[in-house]
């Protein structure tokens, strides 16, 4: 295995680094290359450079987390093997004609998403779940003296997504949508581990929130109004929506904690705590609280988000909405728990806390459950059998 190159884009991604540093420990040579892109699939300075360093630089493929269509399109024209691994779901920038290219080996977390593009035609798509390095976690907690500040009955980490596209546009629709679109949050709102937005936005809807919602788009992308609109307007309504519900209703009986840099001066009785480093605090919160809470975003049908990952890693009770793929690596009530409804769930976060010897047991199983079995090197390694 001498001399194996990869040429690495590197972006804000919270598990580049874990993906790095893996391909660096199996061996290869990662060379990074930077740079804002304005737009995922038309940046002609850009390719350029790109091109310059593949003529350069013998690489065996080049990867990032995520899919950039731009680079995808690079690596066709120059004949060099492109790898994808995605930690969002879904990728719009994968709604483009470059995903047909051959040079794509594209490894999505999100089994449904698989599915979808597999039957679009997309040959070399495959499905690989996330990970998390449990070993910088180690560390982290070996050299931290400020433990005790992050401890938590009930704590959220994440987005309240106020900023959200739908509160911008809502008033310019008729009533009679603006109606229909309530109902089909709402009845979202309460569903686990089902999303039945695609459902809900019929051709006739959709033909006519055409007057009202503009669709930018480059000519390459086959993303239409029904993805985007479901994902970048409702799915991040409906998940506002939903995480506010449950912390409303949590804090009237708990101690419940939030880390966000959302506003929450109206959530009168939640915590604020401020925002937290992904590195360096996130894992302590974790690791500190009786309860975490992960409240999966609609967009993600079927897969386990990297959130789930970095909880049970850093020693965390993990208590989480239902996903479909959640029985397919991990046993409920043994390594974390799921809620199918908002009942459910406060009816779990009642006994859990009344439990501590049952919350720990869990707690602890489910570190070294993601200790052996959902390893980087693990992952990575069935990503280059598979390539």
């Amino acid at each position: 295995m001498d001399n194996m190159k990869i040429l690495m884009y590197r972006w804000k991604a919270y598990n580049y680094k874990d993906i790095k540093h893996t391909f660096e420990e199996l061996g290869y040579e990662v060379e990074e290359v930077y740079q804002d892109l304005l737009n995922y699939d038309v940046d002609e300075e850009f390719a350029e450079k790109l091109r310059g360093m593949i003529k350069a630089g013998n690489y065996d493929f080049f990867f990032t987390v995520n899919y950039f269509p731009l680079i995808s399109n690079v690596c066709q024209e120059q004949g060099l093997r492109y790898v994808c691994w995605s930690c969002d779901n879904p990728l719009i920038s994968m709604y483009h004609k470059s995903v047909f290219n051959d040079v794509n080996r594209i490894f999505l977390f999100d089994l449904t998403n698989v599915e979808e593009f597999r039957g679009m035609g997309v040959e070399h798509v495959y499905h690989l779940p996330l990970a998390v390095d449990c070993n910088r976690l180690d560390y982290l907690f070996g050299n931290s003296t400020d433990l005790g500040t992050y401890k938590n009955e009930i704590s959220f980490v994440g987005s309240l997504y106020e900023k959200n596209s739908y509160d911008k546009m809502e008033y310019t629709l008729p009533e009679y949508l603006r109606g229909y679109f309530e109902a089909t949050m709402e009845a979202q709102r309460d569903l686990m581990g089902v999303n039945i937005i695609d459902r809900m936005l019929t051709p006739e809807i959709l033909m006519e929130l055409e007057n009202y919602f503009e669709l930018e788009k480059s000519e390459d992308s086959l993303s239409d109004l029904n993805l985007i609109f479901s994902v970048t307007t409702l799915g991040f309504k409906i998940a506002q929506k939903q995480r506010r519900r449950i912390l409303i209703d949590l804090s009237k009986h708990h101690d419940v904690s939030i880390y966000t840099n959302s506003f929450t001066r109206d959530l009168l009785r939640v915590n604020y705590k401020g925002s937290v480093d992904y590195w360096s605090e996130m894992p302590k919160v974790f690791n500190q609280s009786k309860i975490n809470l992960n409240m999966t975003i609609p967009n993600i049908k079927s897969g386990v988000p990297l959130r789930v990952y970095d909880i049970l890693g850093a020693g965390g009770f993990c208590l989480t909405n239902f996903q479909a793929e959640l029985p397919m690596f991990f046993e409920n009530e043994k390594y974390l728990v799921w809620y199918y409804n908002n009942e459910d769930l406060y009816d779990k976060v009642d006994f859990y806390l009344k439990h501590d010897s049952e919350r720990e047991r869990i707690a602890a199983a489910g570190q070294e459950y993601v200790r052996e079995a959902c390893t980087y090197e693990a992952r990575i390694k069935e990503m280059l059998e598979q390539i």
